[in-house]
């Protein structure tokens, strides 16, 4: 008999979590035989929305969803793609599927989430696994005993992202530099992008030759956020002074064939990425796939 399946997560998003909400969402559509599914969307942040043909089979998902909880359904297991302090009790079995952390423990709060309510914890990485079971904690109970030790207790299984097949399609963007890196991030404070443009500035300052290209958004993909994220670069190219390599900014929705042909371009000597942390970092491993160089830091997923 089927289970039926209910997956939490930010499905349609365009973030790590979207991209990995999608992958479990393809892992159980291969097994009809075994898994019924049903979708509880989740936003996340303030990211955009992806509008392929996976949105359509969502939104069926969900108008099942919808009908069958109204007449009273449930679920025999929850597959919750997310933070574990949103991990919550929604079925008999209750498995948590997070990227987990970027420092190097976890916090409290996701221990006894995972512990109260949690059958299971899938991480995307060896870092997060890690982490998950090194972090220890001396507590006490509620009447004063001592418990030392505390930490997860139940288990952690890694399941990277998949390799992918995807052709290279050509952006709309005048590559004029034979000496070229690539940058894909979102800028928040953890991706530190700051530091890397006011590097290779000062790497390459008097290079004509070297260009840096960035992807990047402060939250979406709307004609507002890139007008703010221009504002945010011009800001901090002025501060930089003179130069001659070459910025090039690049915003928008792209898709897996836009980012394998930046991953690929003949003139791409390596992708940098050095974040505070990352969970698993989906670029890096995209690039590495490519045989394209990374610079990066020697830390976290």
């Amino acid at each position: 008999m089927r289970k039926k399946i209910l997956v939490k997560g930010p499905i349609l998003s365009r973030s790590g979590y979207g991209v990995q909400s999608r992958f479990a969402i393809e892992a159980l559509k291969s097994r009809p035989d075994l898994f019924d599914i049903y979708v509880q969307n989740l936003n996340w942040g303030h990211t955009g929305q992806i509008s392929d043909s996976t949105r359509k089979w969502v939104d069926e998902a969900t108008l099942k969803t919808g009908m069958y909880r109204q007449q009273g359904g449930t679920f025999d297991v929850a597959l919750q793609i997310t933070i574990p302090n949103e991990f919550e009790k929604m079925a008999p079995v209750n498995i948590g599927y997070t990227a987990g952390i970027e420092t190097n423990k976890v916090a409290p709060e996701w221990i006894a989430k995972t512990n109260e309510i949690m059958d299971k914890v899938i991480v995307v990485s060896g870092h997060s696994k890690t982490v998950f079971e090194s972090t220890k904690y001396d507590v006490k109970t509620q009447d004063g005993t001592p418990v030392p030790g505390w930490g997860v207790q139940k288990p952690i299984e890694v399941v990277n992202f998949p390799t992918t097949d995807t052709s290279a399609e050509p952006l709309e963007i005048d590559i004029v530099t034979n000496t070229n890196f690539l940058v894909v991030s979102q800028w928040g404070p953890r991706k530190n992008l700051e530091r890397t443009i006011g590097g290779f500035v000062d790497h390459f300052r008097d290079n004509e030759d070297a260009g840096l290209i960035l992807k990047t958004n402060s939250a979406n993909d709307s004609t507002t956020d890139r007008e703010h994220t221009a504002g945010r670069l011009a800001g901090l190219l002025k501060n930089c002074g003179e130069y001659k390599c070459k910025i090039y900014f690049v915003h928008g929705e792209l898709t897996d064939s836009n980012l394998m042909w930046l991953y690929q371009h003949p003139t791409m000597k390596a992708l940098i990425n050095i974040s505070h942390g990352e969970g698993f970092g989906l670029p890096l491993f995209e690039a590495a796939q490519c045989g394209l160089p990374l610079i990066t830091i020697t830390w976290s997923g």
